[in-house]
């Protein structure tokens, strides 16, 4: 038996035995995400069930379930949608309570802008009191050129309001700073007088695009569709805060595939509505690929200069070793801590500083002296660099000393040597470094709840205007919206879709961003061979 155990075959079988239960909850997390993130989008069958009482419910079943302590007893959860009629969108039906169930092929799923989903039969489509279309075939025959109109007077809407309206509220903005900041100078009076005119010519415009929008969005909501109910309730439902309209109980595999990529589109390049729980995500996307750039301008250059210096450079001493110590001690901080460290440091430090020097006239409302996506990303910069630090150390440190040598000994010098042998054999290495510095940056939220990210941004950092990169705007973030909707949305049933479907496009972009590493660095490592990574 000692001579058994002094093999070391107990331990490699240990560690084998442990990265396969590493691998296998991985694998497991990663398929539990896929399954239910995937099928979101999928236009589920409609279900009406008689009940034994008499009544009647109808909506998407989505999970069959016993009931505990009653034998043979289940029960269905029915997502029944118009949370306007009923408070909730879901419902929990017991099995003996179902005296029969039918798929009605007029049944019509209606996506909203708000209130959720809403199922039912048409009964009409009117104007005010006139009356357009009918019910049944004839009023869905209808629906859906009524439904383009709405589209294109939605996008007119949309361009009236962030283009026009949203260009005269920034040039507004910039004249009432410029006055301010000639009112703080002592400026002349007549420049002032001039600037003043300019701003109310720019208000009675911006009074004369809201008033249209205004009759814009008082036109749109005119039409309306009369939806009945499963119950036989009838419920108005405006046209144009209709997104989308099918019938599920009609449609063949093509049809819902059609209909699954629509959603999947809206999803990815789409803006959020209903508290984050319904619509796209794609301010969240830019925003964590924005951000995820900013870091690792900032903390790639600087963990592989330090790298440089600690390796090539520094003498190698107590000193150096204590900073090695430090670097990796930095590595197992808690996330939050840097987060506290950016709040403190870079938004009221050197935002506050900022603020004082450059945009006094601003005061005291905060340009950068808030938190922001450069902070966000200087404070995770911050924490990923000893990352970088150590992967690059190793890289350089695993270049093969002949190399060097044979460089300075052809008259290189150590720049030189460096420049043009060292760096390009421990690239390889050094990319390892990023890949891991990256991946863990994009998943962080603890830090960016502190110094910049929010719940919904109403402009991306990135835009048409001077100085069209604004790096002290709030952004959003896959992480952070994971965790407001699935922990602090209102309707948690009907955000967990969303959830899932969320963190499966973040893993996607992060292996994306990590899998273009990868084979930058293959491509290096193919050209550089020397190196031992």
């Amino acid at each position: 038996m000692k001579k058994f155990w002094k093999s070391g075959n107990p331990f490699i079988w240990l560690t084998g035995t442990a990265l396969a239960l590493c691998l296998l909850m991985i694998v497991g997390l990663v398929a539990i995400i896929i399954i239910n993130g995937a099928g979101v989008f999928w236009a589920d069958d409609l279900v009406r069930l008689h009940l034994q009482d008499g009544g009647m419910v109808m909506g998407q079943e989505i999970v069959r379930q016993e009931i505990p302590h009653e034998e043979g007893a289940s029960r269905i959860q029915l997502k029944v949608g118009n949370r306007d009629a009923y408070g909730l969108d879901f419902r929990w039906t017991d099995q003996v309570e179902i005296k029969k169930r039918d798929f009605p092929p007029q049944a019509v799923v209606f996506e909203r802008m708000e209130w959720g989903d809403a199922y039912g039969f048409i009964a009409g489509i009117f104007e005010g009191e006139k009356k357009l279309a009918d019910g049944g075939d004839s009023g869905w025959e209808a629906l859906h050129g009524y439904l383009d109109e709405a589209k294109e007077q939605r996008d007119r809407m949309r361009v009236l309001e962030r283009e026009e309206i949203g260009e005269l509220n920034y040039r507004i903005e910039d004249l009432r700073l410029e006055i301010r900041g000639l009112e703080l100078e002592g400026g002349n009076p007549g420049e002032l007088s001039i600037l003043n005119e300019e701003r109310e010519q720019l208000w009675e415009e911006y009074e004369k695009q809201a008033t249209r929008l205004e009759e814009l969005r008082e036109e749109g909501e005119r039409r309306e569709v009369a939806v009945s109910l499963a119950e036989g309730e009838e419920r108005r439902v405006r046209v144009i805060d209709i997104v989308r309209a099918y019938r599920p109980n009609q449609l063949g595999i093509g049809g819902k595939f059609a209909i699954y990529l629509s959603k999947s589109w809206e999803f990815v390049a789409g803006e959020p509505r209903e508290s984050n729980t319904e619509g796209g995500i794609f301010p969240a996307i830019f925003g964590t690929v924005m951000m995820v750039m900013l870091m690792s301008l900032a903390a790639v250059p600087f963990g592989v200069l330090a790298a440089l210096y600690l390796r090539e450079y520094a003498r190698q001493g107590f000193l150096v070793q204590l900073i090695r110590i430090a670097v990796n001690n930095l590595a197992g901080v808690p996330s939050i801590v840097f987060g506290m460290f950016g709040l403190g440091f870079f938004v009221y430090g050197v935002g506050g500083s900022i603020d004082k020097l450059f945009y006094a006239e601003s005061l005291p409302t905060p340009t950068f002296g808030t938190g922001g996506i450069l902070w966000a990303s200087l404070t995770l910069a911050l924490l990923t660099v000893p990352v970088v630090i150590v992967a690059t150390e190793e890289a350089l440190a695993a270049v093969p000393r002949e190399i060097r040598e044979g460089s300075l000994a052809l008259g290189s010098t150590k720049f030189q040597m460096i420049w043009n042998v060292v760096l390009p054999s421990a690239m390889p290495g050094i990319l390892t470094g990023v890949i891991l510095a990256t991946a863990r940056g994009a998943g962080e939220v603890a830090p960016l709840m502190i110094t910049g990210v929010v719940k919904l941004a109403p402009d991306l950092p990135l835009d048409a205007y001077w100085p069209f990169f604004h790096l002290e705007r709030k952004f959003m973030h896959l992480g952070f919206h994971i965790y407001d909707v699935g922990f602090q949305s209102p309707n948690v049933e009907a955000a967990r879709p969303m959830v899932y479907a969320t963190a499966l496009l973040l893993l996607l972009i992060v292996l994306i961003l990590n899998l273009t590493a990868i084979v930058v660095r293959n491509q290096l490592r193919k050209r550089y061979s020397t190196s031992n990574f």
